[in-house]
């Protein structure tokens, strides 16, 4: 199994932890990470824009990463979010089994 990274930026922490407790609960990801600050300097419409936002990072495996793309897509405030996926490399096997069993459908 291959790990995946899906890193996002939110507009504030509770919509960032909103988004992972959802994720999480769906059982899409194992793990959201939030970083609570971050500035961002982006040009949008013509401007040079500057922001305070935060970063969700989202572990799951390579299987539903897509879908943890779209799903994340789907919920944000955002008319074009950041989100993509991060390659990961060197993860310790148990690591790796336990994203897999969190990210693995209950009966």
């Amino acid at each position: 199994m291959d790990l995946k990274l899906v890193y996002a930026t939110y507009p504030s922490l509770a919509l960032a932890e909103a988004a992972a407790r959802e994720l999480v609960a769906a059982r899409l990801v194992a793990c959201g990470n939030i970083l609570p600050a971050m500035v961002s300097i982006y040009r949008w419409e013509d401007k040079v824009e500057r922001a305070d936002e935060v970063v969700l990072l989202l572990k799951t495996t390579a299987a539903l990463a897509d879908q943890v793309v779209e799903a994340v897509r789907a919920g944000h405030p955002y008319d074009v979010p950041a989100v993509f996926i991060l390659p990961v490399e060197g993860t310790h096997p148990a690591f790796l089994a336990w994203v897999g069993a969190e990210t693995t459908p209950r009966a």
